[in-house]
């Protein structure tokens, strides 16, 4: 990651800023080190309004004015004397997608993408445009500009100034562009994208809009370039081999005589190797590369409970100054992928224990900051994951920096198999970007390309690209994730590590006939639930919350785990999936507008089998049964479930007992209750220890309760707040079933992002447009999501509803 005075990214990025203030000896020799090198966050203040991919007179004239034609000689909102006075303000990270309201289409890809009325059926919604204004100090004259954007969907044009820049194809591919000769100082420059989300590029919900973060970085001309540092280190016995490459750039306008010195530190700042420097010459516009070697006694690895990270110092200097200045984090472990005893992490053998996850959240759709990402994340490591699948495109930058710092794998996947000039080059920056990252165990070259997957197409596809990643990271290996079960042919040919998607009954079989290639499961399960349900409803769309119900080609969790256990050589698989997403909504379509396969709802709310996984992922004393105990009739025989590590659990009705059971490793227990109103408890032992839990039949919801991830957060306009909304009955239990309508009001300095509750047929509004805040629980659940402003203070946010008591809660905001 680099670190390089940033301006409010949030959470993560506040954690970095931190880390500069340690003292180096660098520093202590030279002084602060003090470079042309800065990094500005663009993401306020955005001017935006919908345009059209049909009609270019709803498109500010696009299409019909000459925006190409000569240089500075645009026209319609690429001008900068274009008024835009009415158009909305936002901030980016944006997704206007999430804005649209709910519409049906009978077309899959309408369906597959949550019924959101983006594409190539509705033009006048696919279109967006933004401008952006910003000034620069004349002072900064003669150094480089490069405007960074981290993900645009989809397809973007971009200009300063009135000239055009360039665009970029990808709609998950980080890109940037140098605009110093456009660069206007003392002056107000404007920035204008025209972004086009017609074309689907994947089968689920994408968004549309800059949703990721954007950045004005500024250094010299003899600089560090792009991806220019990659760091990876290798253990022998107790030492670390650390290998450092550093590009240096010249664009000075001739020769440039310079150093290039770098070190390693730990996270207290302590320099733990010497200072290695190389002097280069370098011809105008060309580049250069060192390579310095270091060693680490001792080194701390980088695991999963103990995810400690090194930086290393990369210093450029000039007539004896510095000049430019990175910052590197990385990490020293070891992953080692064996056919036949599976996989291990600094020779600790384990089951990778891995979740799918795709990139949207309720209420903000795929616009997620980089503060919801750490609390993503954190979910998942308290359920007990261990990796994570970005499926099935590159994470932002954010995921792999939260994944470095809390102890996360990664698998880090490519959109789409391809080795044309477009589809290497996404691959390409892909890798260079994200190769520095401790938390990457694998590059996936693709996931279910039935198209080429057996082929010998793939097959030749599939070899450029593990060649062109062994170049660029020799470090790690790649894998695919492949739907062809016992197939060889083809791009599985050319995998390090084989990726099964399902076909499980297949899995044996290929091992045997391929007994030296390492086998994971790249994807698996799909079992499908809804989070508080437990009666199958096809009308509305919703599933029991039982590890019951599954796709054709899918597992129950308990069915894939234990097949997964009894296989030393099977290194673990990923889920599909960690949380819930819009589109794809098997079983269903209208009126269901998302999917029932997360373990957790797209709010982060658990559905029951999450406890299924901790009890067997952690070590944590898990207990846990369902149903709850309200709205069931006097006499009905209801099937009760327990989910618990316990090594055996008796059953309560209103103190009598109903039995105890021995807890079978890797399964759950079930009895058959006559259903009576009261309590309904279990009580485990757990090596000697007692440990329980219990549902009651519930009274009328009576008072609301806020509860804030954090009671305080961060000032710099970025970080957010995550409240989830409960209401408890008279007595203090929290009523599952109850499904109020909330009213939201917040006063101070922070906006509200969205709204969410979990139902995955819901179609009240994650953005209200109008300003009036509200959702509905989901069995007895919703939640809100609060920007914080670039003031320091506090906000309150209270929650109403009918017939309850208020409930309100103050968040404080730190400068």
């Amino acid at each position: 990651m680099m670190i390089s005075f940033k301006k409010g990214y949030g959470l993560l990025f506040f954690i970095s800023i931190l880390l500069l203030s340690f003292q180096n000896t660098e520093a202590q020799k030279n002084g602060a080190i003090t470079t042309a090198r800065q990094t500005e966050s663009l993401n306020k203040n955005w001017k935006f309004h919908l345009g059209s991919a049909n009609n270019p007179e709803k498109d500010f004239s696009y299409g019909i004015v000459r925006n190409f034609t000569i240089a500075g000689g645009g026209g319609g909102a690429v001008t900068p004397k274009f008024d835009d006075s009415k158009w909305r303000t936002v901030n980016v990270p944006h997704d206007w997608a999430v804005e649209l309201p709910f519409e049906y289409h009978k077309h899959f890809d309408v369906q597959s993408h949550g019924y959101r009325p983006v594409g190539g059926f509705y033009p006048e919604n696919s279109v967006g445009w933004y401008r952006k204004k910003f000034s620069v100090e004349k002072e900064k004259e003669g150094q480089r500009f490069v405007l960074r954007f981290e993900g645009v969907y989809r397809d973007f044009k971009l200009w300063v100034n009135n000239n055009y820049i360039g665009g970029n194809f990808g709609g998950y591919t980080e890109s940037s562009f140098d605009i110093t000769d456009f660069i206007e100082f003392d002056k107000e420059n404007l920035i204008v994208l025209r972004v086009d989300a017609t074309q689907y590029e994947g089968w689920f919900y994408e968004g549309a809009g800059i949703y990721r973060n954007v950045a004005l970085e500024t250094f010299t001309p003899v600089h560090i370039p792009e991806y220019g540092v990659y760091v990876y280190a290798k253990v022998e016995k107790s030492q670390a081999k650390v290998v450092a490459q550093t590009t240096v750039k010249n664009q000075e306008g001739k020769i440039a005589e310079c150093t290039v010195s770098s070190y390693v530190m730990d996270a207290k700042g302590t320099q733990v190797t010497p200072t290695r420097t190389e002097k280069l010459k370098i011809k105008n516009n060309e580049t250069q590369q060192v390579e310095q070697n270091f060693s680490i006694k001792n080194p701390l690895l980088w695991g999963l409970n103990t995810p400690n990270l090194y930086r290393l110092v990369s210093i450029v200097k000039k007539d004896g100054k510095i000049i430019d200045n990175i910052e590197t984090e990385f990490g020293v472990r070891t992953f080692d992928y064996n056919a036949t005893t599976g996989f291990s992490l600094n020779g600790e053998s384990m089951k990778i224990k891995g979740m799918c996850v795709h990139q949207d959240h309720a209420g903000v759709g795929s616009a997620v900051p980089d503060a919801l990402v750490y609390y993503r994340i954190k979910l998942l490591k308290e359920m007990g994951v261990n990796a994570y699948r970005c499926s099935h495109n590159p994470p932002s930058k954010s995921v792999l920096e939260a994944c470095d710092k809390l102890g996360m794998m990664v698998m880090d996947e490519i959109r789409v198999i391809g080795t044309g000039k477009e589809n290497l080059d996404q691959f390409e920056r892909l890798v260079k970007r994200d190769r520095n990252h401790a938390s990457i165990m694998l590059w996936s070259l693709g996931n279910e390309e039935t198209g080429v997957q057996n082929t010998d197409l793939g097959r030749r596809m599939a070899h450029t690209l593990v060649q062109r990643q062994k170049e660029l990271d020799p470090s790690r290996l790649s894998t695919y994730g492949g739907n062809n079960g016992i197939n060889f042919k083809g791009i599985n040919q050319e995998m390090d590590v084989r990726g099964f998607n399902y076909h499980i009954k297949e899995l044996d079989d290929y091992h045997k006939e391929h007994p030296t290639q390492p086998i994971v499961f790249s994807e698996v399960s799909s079992m499908v639930s809804s989070r508080g349900m437990y009666a199958k409803d096809s009308i509305k769309g919703y599933l029991p919350d039982y590890d019951l119900n599954k796709p054709g080609w899918g597992q129950r969790a308990e069915e894939w785990w234990k097949f997964t256990v009894d296989r030393p050589w099977l290194m673990g698989g990923f889920v599909w999936t960690g949380f819930d997403y819009r589109g794809e909504p098997t079983p269903f379509t209208w009126p269901n507008v998302n999917s029932h396969f997360g373990i957790m709802d797209v709010c982060g709310f658990p559905k029951n089998t999450y406890y299924y996984y901790q009890s067997w992922w952690t070590d944590k004393d898990v207990i846990k049964i369902y149903p709850h105990w309200n709205g069931h009739k006097a006499g009905d025989k209801v099937n009760v479930w327990c989910n618990t590590n316990a090594d055996e659990v008796e059953l309560f009705l209103n103190g009598k007992s109903l039995g105890k059971k021995t807890m079978p490793r890797n399964s759950h227990l079930e009895w058959d209750v006559i259903y009576e109103p009261g309590k309904l408890e279990a009580v485990g032992l757990k090596n000697g220890k007692t440990i329980r839990t219990a549902v009651e039949t519930t009274s009328a919801p009576y008072q609301l309760v806020l509860t804030p991830d954090r009671q305080a957060i961060n000032a710099d306009g970025n970080d957010v707040s995550v409240i989830n909304v409960t209401v408890l009955d008279k007595q203090g239990r929290e009523i599952p079933d109850a499904m109020n309508l909330i009213q939201f009001q917040l006063k101070g300095n922070a906006t509200i992002l969205g709204v969410g509750n979990g139902d995955p047929s819901s179609h009240e509004a994650d953005k209200c447009m109008d300003g009036n805040w509200k959702r509905s629980l989901f069995n007895g659940k919703c939640q809100i999501i609060l920007q914080s402003m670039e003031q320091a203070g506090e906000f309150t946010l209270t929650a109403t509803a009918e017939g309850v008591q208020a409930a309100a809660v103050s968040i404080i905001m730190k400068k």
